[in-house]
């Protein structure tokens, strides 16, 4: 492994630990109709991560988050972590598209506004099936909750952890452009 690899792969597990104490420290719900859809900020390191490593490493840590989560920090099992693999996962791959040659602020703007909508209705199909065949929810409640708490919640959850991961990023960036070789970042950041 090259100097270049260990070094994001240390960043990342960094930002990883990050996210799982974000979600045992902070989480709670938003739509008070709906308290069992808990908020947390895991995304945001995770979506740190893919816009200075691309894609491929968002998803691993994600995919790693979402599984400690899930089993280790009182989450919904498989099914919990399946949804947010695949609901973060759509906003990891498309800000990671956006942003894989430069990490310009329009363009992480439009990869975050892009990737909050396709999460929020990514979700729908994702609670109409995994909620309803796997957690036994009833399809009419789901299909009653949907509007009301599963969508606005999707659309505030996602939003707010891509403003937040907007705002961090701007904060971090002229660190980041002054650390890009320690990095091992080749893209503009």
């Amino acid at each position: 492994m090259s100097s270049k690899h260990l070094v994001r792969l240390c960043q990342a597990s960094c930002l990883a630990a990050v996210a799982l104490v974000l979600v045992y420290f902070i989480h709670f719900p938003l739509i008070p109709a709906a308290p069992f859809l808990e908020y947390d900020m895991a995304d945001v390191p995770v979506l740190l991560v893919t816009v200075l490593f691309g894609p491929l490493w968002g998803l691993s840590v994600l995919t790693a988050v979402s599984a400690v989560q899930a089993f280790m920090l009182g989450g919904n099992g498989w099914v919990g972590a399946v949804m947010h693999i695949v609901s973060s996962g759509v906003l990891v791959l498309i800000v990671g598209v956006f942003t894989r040659r430069s990490v310009r602020p329009l363009r992480l703007a439009i990869g975050l506004v892009l990737g909050t909508l396709a999460m929020a209705a990514v979700m729908v199909p994702m609670n109409l099936t995994l909620t309803v065949y796997f957690l036994g929810t009833p399809r009419a409640a789901v299909v009653q909750m949907l509007l009301p708490a599963i969508l606005p919640f999707n659309l505030l959850k996602a939003g707010i952890n891509s403003a937040l991961t907007a705002a961090v990023y701007a904060a971090l960036r002229p660190l980041l452009r002054r650390q890009r070789s320690i990095l091992g970042v080749e893209k503009e950041i």
